[in-house]
Formats: C-alpha cells, structure tokens, sequence
C-alpha cells in the first residue's frame, strides 16, 4: 500500500486477520493498522471480475406490519448471506409513499398500500450479495402471504405476513426498480430522505458496536432488546470516523486504560445507534447491558448478565454502549445544542449532565469559544425539561 500524499510506502503484503474477503466491495470503509480507508474501485481488472461481476444491491424493507420482527428478518437476512450497507428506521410521508408505489398507481389496492405504508415506522435496508436482487426476492417469498405458506413455507413472508398487502417486507423486482428505490430511502445528492423516527422524550441511547455487526449479531440484539420490554423508537447505521469517536469518548480519556482500543474499535467500521424508550430508560437498560467488562458478566448468574455476555467477548468490544453521563439529555439533544452552538460559539466538547430533582430538570454542562472573540473561552449550562 502506497501513500500517495507522503510519497512512501505505508503498508507491505503483510496477514490481516481482522479483514475478510466480504469485506472488500466497492463503497465500504475498513479500518487497517488504525487507517480507516474507502474502497473506491478495483485495482485491475482481473479483481473486478473476481470480487465485483456477481455483486448487487438492492433495497430491503421491513414494512410496519412486522416491525416488531425486525430481529428475526435481520438474523435470516444475514443467515442468508447478505451484508447490510446502510440501515435506518423512517416515517414516510403520503408523498413518499406515493412515489414509492409509482408502479402501482392504477391498481385497486393503492390506498390500502399507502394506508399500510404510512401508518407507522419502516426500516429500509441497503443489501449486499451475489445475484442480490433474486436471492432477496427468494427469501422473501410470493407477494400474498397465505399462498408463501404453502408454497414457501420457510420464507419471511410466510412467517411473517397476513395478507397480499401486510405481507411484512418488500424487495424491487429489477435493477431499475432496485436503483430508484435506494435513491428514494438514500439520496446521493446528500438529502435527507424520509423523516427519522428520533421521538427525543424518555430515552436513551444505545451503539451497537461495529465488531458485533460484522459478525452477525444484530438480529439476536435487537430481539434481546424487545423481550427485555425495551422499544426501539428510532434506529441508523453509521460509519464514524476518528475523530467522531475521540469526541464521543471524550469523557473516558485518561481515565480508562482501554481509551485506545476502544476508540480503535468504534470506527472499524459500521456501528448501528438506536433510540430506546421505557420508563426510566437509563437505569433500566443500563442493568439490562450488564457491567461493560463481559469477563465480569461471565461470572454472574443473573438474566440480565446472561443476555450481555452472550454478545461481549471482551471489554472493549462490548455491544451496547450507554453511560450515565451520556444519558437522554445528552444523545437526545446533542444535535439542538450543537446547532444553537455553531451559531453563536466555536463548540467545544460536551462535558456531562447533571440531574437536579427539585426543579426537574436536566443540565449539559458546555466549554466553547466565541466566535466574534475566539480567544475568550466559557462554560455554558443548558437546562432542559424531562
């Protein structure tokens, strides 16, 4: 490997354990020696053909009828040998609704599709694999989930549907359709897309870390997490870079030996964060994760323990992440407060909350610089109602 800009070599042909083959596809970011790199292109042509003839995308939708079954569609779509590229839960609007189902405008049944579509959260999923388009389309089954069930009993829709409409996921049927789909759930041209489904009220926040997606656990997770009596209100893959993650982990440096690794591991590659609701969220999913050492889970016996350290195989790979310090005030608000921020004041670095019981609320405690006088530093304290 040559770095270019330093005109040097920065990597010989060396083994590296933690890259695989499926790993290799045009788009994704992997994390070598500490150097997190994008896959841009192939670099000859016999590469191409090796590794690029037979992959596709295309696009997976869990539709709102079988949300609560998002676990187990996961799990049998990485069963199935798909890698998921990009994930996020959405709201779609009448609108995008309507586009959605362009190719459905004159049937009879369009209003209930929409009706169904809109009526509540979907999670739309970029999917990896040879020959994707039909192997997704496979495993989804036949469009009417009573005929799935003798035809194709194993499939998602026969496990999952009711009906010809609530028939639990979708999948394009070409690679024109497949390639208007994504644009619609994942613009290119850096919009937004369809809404989030972030509810801001009485959560916390929850990362899967990136070694846990790369080994298929997210669906198991994600079931875990609904059989504890948890709702996931809000739900997107991301790919952070480092010095997302150094500021994310800003409050452990210097104090926990693993700062390093942990940073090391949380931008290896994608990691899916989610919104959780309960009551008392914190609290009752912090003890739901367990301690963040899973060798101390291991010598527990307790449910909770049980189901954290069937996902944690050592410390710094730990699943879930979620703190007291970076509780529903913080994760929940920081994109407001970074906002009002960059306004007015050179931000700084969020130092942590507080809880006041007496006037119920919540304080983030901010170091930032003006903007006008940079060199005058404060200390603002945000009270927000819970």
């Amino acid at each position: 490997m040559h770095d270019v800009k330093n005109h040097r070599t920065f990597l010989k042909r060396t083994k590296y354990d933690d890259l695989h083959l499926e790993d290799l596809f045009i788009g994704n970011k992997v994390n070598i020696f500490s150097r997190q790199l994008v896959l841009i292109d192939y670099g000859d042509q016999y590469t191409a053909r090796q590794l690029g003839s037979r992959k596709e995308k295309t696009l997976a939708l869990i539709k709102p009828d079988a949300i609560s079954k998002a676990g187990e569609i996961i799990e049998m779509i990485n069963k199935a040998g798909f890698t998921i590229t990009k994930l996020k839960m959405m709201m779609l609007s009448r609108k995008e609704a309507m586009d959605f189902h362009i190719d459905h405008q004159s049937r009879p049944f369009l209003n209930e599709l929409i009706q169904l579509i809109t009526s509540g959260p979907t999670i739309a999923m970029e999917i990896l694999r040879d020959d994707a388009i039909c192997e997704w389309k496979r495993l989804l089954g036949p469009a009417n989930s009573g005929m799935a069930r003798t035809d194709a009993p194993g499939s998602l829709r026969a496990l999952f549907g009711t009906d010809g409409i609530r028939n639990a996921a979708h999948g394009p049927d070409s690679f024109a359709s497949a390639a208007r789909e994504m644009e619609l759930f994942f613009p290119s041209s850096g919009v937004c897309g369809p809404a989030n489904t972030a509810k801001f009220t009485n959560c916390t926040c929850c990362i899967i870390k990136p070694h846990a997606i790369s080994e298929g656990l997210l669906g198991k997770i994600l079931m875990a997490i609904r059989d504890a009596g948890f709702e996931i209100s809000a739900m997107q893959m991301f790919n952070m870079d480092r010095v997302n993650v150094e500021e994310f982990y800003e409050v452990y440096k210097g104090v926990v030996s693993e700062y390093n690794e942990m940073v090391t591991e949380m931008y290896s590659g994608p990691c899916v964060a989610m919104e959780i609701q309960q009551n008392n969220p914190t609290k009752t999913f912090r003890e739901f994760c367990g301690p963040a050492d899973p060798n101390v889970l291991l010598k527990k016996t307790t449910t909770t323990t049980k189901n954290s350290s069937s996902f944690g195989p050592r410390k710094v790979t730990e699943e879930r992440e979620t703190d007291r310090r970076r509780d529903f005030v913080v994760t929940s608000n920081h994109s407001f407060i970074q906002t009002y921020l960059s306004t007015y004041y050179v931000p700084g670095t969020i130092l942590g909350t507080e809880d006041i019981p007496v006037k119920k609320t919540s304080s983030v405690c901010v170091c930032v610089r003006e903007r006008k006088f940079p060199h005058r530093a404060f200390k603002l304290t945000f009270y927000l109602e819970t």
